[in-house]
């Protein structure tokens, strides 16, 4: 898990340092962020193509800690964490977010308890996307999800209940690794393990990116592989898109 922390720990960093990039807008996209733990100082700016650069919109957003929320408990899943989201959501709300998103794909365990507990549309993860994409490809076709960790993202986080349509997805991790220490690093380790996914299952016709992170390498594995990609921006921009 160590390196996943620390992959998480850079994430956190880049939409900590976002948020202290932008002011308060009118109408704002919210995400609910990680707890890392670091100075403003410390900080290195979004890089290129991150959700958490304001330069990677065409609309403002805003972004709050949730309390407690620390890469390894928000990958494991804690239940204990979900008072801290919803109290995240309410600041976001005050601060003009007309609509809440997470930081993390692993957030969608507390989608239900976010979307009760404000009024706005939420989104938590990209995750969210696996039954409707599912849906557009044909029935003998099958979706990739790559994710941080494997080890903690089962079909049951993806909201597919039909056995048959389960059976159609496949999910590929990149644990263990330190893929996520550079842009360069990070395409050459979701282009193995999409490589890996793709020599084991023909069938894959769309991939799913649960991670936070890698949007800034998604144009370069849609180029790369000739799959549609769907990641956390283009839940972010459907989101924005439907209050906007």
């Amino acid at each position: 898990m160590a390196s996943i922390a620390k992959m998480m720990t850079l994430a956190a960093s880049q939409r900590k340092k976002a948020g202290s990039m932008t002011t308060q807008p009118r109408r704002a996209l919210g995400i609910i962020g990680l707890e890392i733990g670091l100075a403003p100082g410390e900080f290195p700016p979004p890089e290129p193509g991150s959700v958490f650069n304001p330069a990677t919109f065409d609309f403002p957003i805003i972004i709050e800690t949730a309390a407690g929320a620390l890469t390894d408990r928000v990958i494991r899943g804690d239940p204990a964490l979900e008072p801290a989201y919803i109290e995240a959501a309410g600041r976001l709300i005050g601060r003009g977010a007309v609509a809440i998103t997470g930081d993390c794909g692993f957030s969608i365990r507390h989608q239900a308890a976010v979307a009760a507990s404000v009024k706005v549309p939420v989104a938590m993860s990209s995750l969210l996307l696996a039954p409707t994409l599912l849906r557009q490809l044909p029935a003998d076709a099958k979706l990739a999800v790559v994710t941080a960790d494997s080890r903690h993202c089962g079909v049951d986080l993806l909201g597919v209940d039909d056995l048959a349509a389960r059976s159609r997805v496949v999910i590929g991790g990149m644990e263990g690794d330190t893929w996520w220490t550079s842009v360069a690093k990070m395409e050459a380790g979701v282009s193995t393990c999409v490589a890996r996914l793709r020599a084991a299952h023909p069938e894959i016709a769309a991939l799913l990116f649960e991670c936070t992170l890698l949007p800034k390498v998604t144009p370069a594995i849609r180029r790369i592989t000739g799959l549609p990609i769907y990641d956390t921006a283009t839940l972010y921009r459907m989101t924005f898109a439907s209050v906007a």
